[in-house]
């Protein structure tokens, strides 16, 4: 009798995201094309329309400031996310660096308070580590319980920090802090007045690339060039070292990482604490940077963005800068009461809904097709029967813009294997 021998092939090692893939990954030159294509669809809007507003440089300087705190959020769960803890409460550490940010500025200097935002940030990370990663809580629990806090501990400590001795005579309230000074700006001399002399022409497409390029090198917080230099050096680190890669191995697979001789509890730890230091410089960002004084409630739900602005991104940096810079100018037109703007964005929205059918169509996807045609309609009729846009509409474009932009990426997104899963060390030995 013969038999034929049959071996079971050793199991593969498991892959780490970040590499090769069977969805393809854009080049630079297809960016570069799709920003192209982007420019020159707002040059059309903006010429039809007559809003000269959207691509202004005081649009897109607003822009820029409104997307860095969103931008550090999404960081900070990046960070948390690539390692497998889901960090629901960046909210609240985002809270937690207004606060402590506001508090050291206004009495020190205000990098002092950035300090003091990010290791308030820090704490926080710390907390959601000890009750996600040693204890074993559910991570959404113990993220909506650190927002919870930290909004209890800021609005108690706001009463008795700042509504009474130096600090009320100074300005402070229970609700708010006295103001601190600036942290400095920088304007690039000569190409700031040429690009907005240029502006100025409303020259098709050459106006709305220097009024874009003029927004950005003029009055820029010397915090939003160490963001931009956050955001390149999360990249490197994470996807050019060893250290990187034994980080989202973690978020991959822990139990092969662990057999491996990864120590998974220690890289889980730096990466949520690392994650609630950049929500609080974040939240710094707010208090120090974008207002000067800390406000009760002055995050906005900007925390919440970062995660969705991080997960439109597929948990890359560069996604996230997109994403954040989207939600930063839906931002920026509401605060400048951009209703004319908003109005004219919507024939956008329709040309875009338009080319979404035809794709979908095209996909043979018939349902969502039709839907998008439906959608694409109501915008028309909205923007031909109307002259603006309602302020409460307005008011809500960051949050419809998140909806509309998580639920048309969502076919696209790969999250790490084991984000949000608990794990027990010893688990790989």
């Amino acid at each position: 009798m013969s038999a034929t021998a049959t071996s079971t092939p050793p199991p593969a090692a498991p892959k780490v995201s970040g590499g090769k893939s069977g969805r393809s990954r854009l080049s630079f030159p297809v960016i570069l094309l799709i920003v192209a294509g982007v420019l020159l669809a707002l040059s059309a809007v903006r010429a039809i329309t007559g809003a000269q507003d959207v691509t202004s440089a005081g649009q897109i300087s607003a822009a820029l400031a409104m997307a860095v705190p969103i931008g550090l959020a999404g960081l900070g769960g990046l960070w948390s996310e690539r390692a497998g803890v889901v960090n629901i409460g960046l909210e609240g550490m985002m809270i937690l660096g207004t606060f402590f940010g506001a508090w050291a500025g206004w009495q020190t200097s205000p990098w002092l308070g950035v300090l003091a935002g990010v290791i308030g940030g820090m704490l926080g990370g710390l907390l959601h580590a000890v009750a996600t990663v040693t204890f074993g809580v559910d991570h959404i629990i113990s993220g909506i319980a650190i927002n919870i806090l930290a909004l209890g501990f800021t609005t108690y400590f706001a009463k008795l920090w700042f509504n009474t001795g130096e600090a009320a005579a100074k300005g402070g309230s229970p609700k708010q802090s006295p103001p601190a000074d600036e942290i400095t700006s920088v304007t690039i001399p000569g190409l700031s007045d040429g690009l907005r002399s240029i502006e100025k022409h409303h020259w098709f497409f050459v106006s709305d690339l220097a009024g874009i390029l003029g927004g950005l090198v003029t009055n820029l917080s010397l915090l939003t060039i160490l963001a931009i230099v956050l955001f390149i050096g999360t990249f490197f680190v994470l996807w050019k070292t060893a250290f990187g890669l034994r980080l989202r191995s973690c978020g991959e697979n822990p139990v092969a990482a662990e057999s491996l001789g990864v120590n998974v509890y220690t890289y889980k730890y730096v990466a949520v604490i690392v994650s609630g230091g950049l929500a609080g410089l974040g939240g710094a960002f707010l208090s120090l940077v974008t207002s000067h004084i800390y406000n009760e409630g002055q995050t906005g739900g900007r925390g919440y963005i970062g995660l969705a602005a991080m997960i439109f991104g597929n948990w890359r940096p560069g996604g996230l800068a997109m994403g954040a810079g989207l939600f930063g100018f839906a931002d920026a037109l509401q605060l400048r009461n951009g209703g004319e703007s908003v109005h004219a964005l919507l024939l956008l929205l329709f040309v875009v809904l338009v080319g979404l059918a035809v794709w979908k169509l095209y996909r043979k996807s018939y349902v969502q097709g039709v839907v998008s045609v439906v959608i694409a309609a109501a915008v028309l009729v909205w923007y031909l029967g109307t002259d603006s846009v309602p302020t409460e509409f307005v008011s809500a474009t960051p949050y419809i813009v998140t909806l509309l932009v998580l639920s048309l990426s969502a076919q696209r997104l790969r999250m790490p294997k084991a984000d949000g899963m608990r794990y027990r060390k010893g688990q790989g030995k």
